[in-house]
């Protein structure tokens, strides 16, 4: 295959565009071109990224704090001119700083803009308002999962069968099928959070909960995939379940991948409620890094549904409950099928700045096509081996180290020589700065046989994801009490049953459709 340079107008040179301008690449080629509305939705307003920047990112001192204390300021806020929107540095990723406190230190005014999916506005404020129900302070949180984004076509099941007094947005948005809002809550202080909220909320949390915060939160901290979830409860009416987790835990596991819990659910469409400087930064590493791996998984054409089914899919490779009748088996290709343009808007603008992956497809040249569905854009990258070795070289550090040892005993390289070359691959040495360059054994590991790279990427995946998993959903026995388990249990398991009835549905319907 012919390699896929990049064209000869570096975008990191190109001159800075005015809000109204944006860069659009068409095939090989770019173009300016105004803004179509729709083209504007693929990217979260100023007003949405504003709001969920370092205005609901702070920590609130109590609930009665006065609204001028939470106004954004101009570390979040998106350039106001047209000299401030440059194209985002290259190679922005190779050594970043994930001790960074403010927007302004991200690598560009517009960094991980694309993280924050678009949705109606009266549904996401319904959904800020549950959050203001909560007095421990709340760094960083999101909402996700199919009560936010549908996976399947509406139901005529009735709301009120869920949720207690929901408000008309949440009611209108879940389409009758009065789903449970599932969120994440990222917090600075485990033992202090979970203090302050087992004076205010003790009935959210089971018998674990009568000792003690210190006990909670060790029991957060120290097993499983570190959250602590709360299923099933009320708030303003509204039935959620919500998982709490320090902050240092979600930034490791976005950057690194040493349990992909928390990351696999960010490399999916979520709806972000407040925002956190050094999470958006760890998360767009988490996301390119998604990226990269899906490539090494695939062919060197490919289509749009197959790499977010592939990114998708990651988290799920190791989860014991996709071998049990406990998930709708279907799950991934639903995401994909009722989430696409969610996808695109998330993945579209990393794929724009990866040199060895890009569009390949006509339709891209229309106007609407980042919004449209039933589009299902062709890609191809670039399979030299030096390139697919630098993929490899920048894989997250957990993750990778578990490719590496994989692939010492399948070269039979002698642990001497190994243990020398993970040192020189050192990443966590503060007093050098050294660019990510795949060495020979990067290659090596990319230039093997594509049925044997992925059985042994997929085998990495499985060994990060599957003990994690199977300790966090054993934590949550205990955690949240039998009868809720129980619950979810019961839930799931119909979730699967749907899932196959629906399968054999629509596999009758494809054999009489063929038969006619």
């Amino acid at each position: 295959m012919q390699t896929l340079g990049a064209p000869s107008t570096s975008k990191s040179i190109l001159p800075c565009l005015s809000r109204r301008r944006l860069l659009a690449r068409v095939g090989w080629q770019y173009r300016l071109s105004s803004v179509h509305p729709l083209n504007q939705r693929s990217f979260a307003s100023s007003d949405d990224v504003r709001k969920n920047g370092e205005a609901d990112g702070r920590e609130r001192a109590s609930p009665g704090s006065s609204d001028s204390s939470t106004q954004p300021t101009t570390s979040s806020s998106p350039p106001s001119s047209s000299t401030s929107q440059c194209s985002v540095p290259p190679d922005w990723d190779e050594n970043p700083d994930l001790n960074i406190s403010a927007f302004s230190q991200l690598p560009h005014s517009t960094f991980g803009y694309n993280q924050h999916m678009i949705i109606n506005s009266e549904f996401k404020e319904a959904l800020r308002q549950i959050l203001w129900q909560f007095r421990a302070p709340i760094r960083y949180a999101f909402a996700y999962g199919s009560g936010v984004f549908p996976q399947t076509a509406s139901s005529s099941k009735s709301a009120s069968t869920v949720h207690a007094h929901p408000s008309p947005a949440i009611s209108s948005m879940q389409g009758g099928q009065g789903k449970m809002i599932d969120f994440i809550f990222g917090v600075s202080y485990t033992q202090h959070w979970h203090s302050l909220n087992l004076q205010q909320h003790r009935d959210h949390y089971s018998a674990i909960g009568s000792l003690g915060s210190s006990f909670v939160s060790r029991v957060q901290d120290n097993y499983g995939a570190g959250l602590y979830f709360n299923p099933y409860v009320t708030v303003n009416g509204t039935l959620i379940k919500y998982g709490v987790v320090n902050l240092d835990t979600l930034c490791r596991d976005l950057s690194e991948w040493d349990t992909l819990y928390l990351a696999g659910r960010l490399q999916k469409p979520v709806k972000i409620l407040r925002d956190d400087p050094r999470v958006r930064l760890a998360n767009q590493i988490n996301l390119i890094s998604a990226v990269r791996t899906a490539l090494l998984l695939l062919p060197s054409d490919f289509t749009e549904q197959e790499l977010y089914g592939t990114i998708a899919g990651l988290s799920y490779l190791g989860d014991p409950r996709m071998a049990l009748p406990a998930e709708n088996p279907n799950k991934v290709a639903n995401i994909i099928k009722y989430q696409l343009p969610n996808f695109r808007r998330l993945y579209a603008p990393l794929i724009e700045n990866l040199p060895n992956v890009a569009f390949h497809d006509p339709r891209c040249k229309s106007s609407d096509w980042m919004d449209d569905p039933e589009t299902n854009a062709t890609l191809a990258q670039d399979m030299d081996p030096k390139k697919r070795g630098n993929m490899v070289r920048r894989l997250p550090r957990s993750f990778r180290s578990k490719l590496y040892f994989r692939y010492q005993t399948k070269f039979q390289i002698p642990q001497l020589e190994f243990d020398q070359m993970l040192e020189e691959s050192n990443d966590q040495d503060p007093t050098r700065v050294k660019k990510q360059q795949g060495s020979v054994f990067d290659q090596r590991v990319a230039n093997d046989r594509p049925e044997d790279l992925r059985g042994e990427v997929k085998k990495a995946i499985q060994s990060t994801v599957q003990w994690p998993s199977v300790t966090q959903s054993l934590k949550s026995i205990v955690t949240t009490g039998v009868v809720r388990s129980i619950r979810y249990v019961r839930e799931k398991m119909e979730k699967y049953r749907e899932g196959r009835k629906r399968e054999k549905g629509d596999r009758s319907h494809g054999s009489g459709s063929k038969s006619t």
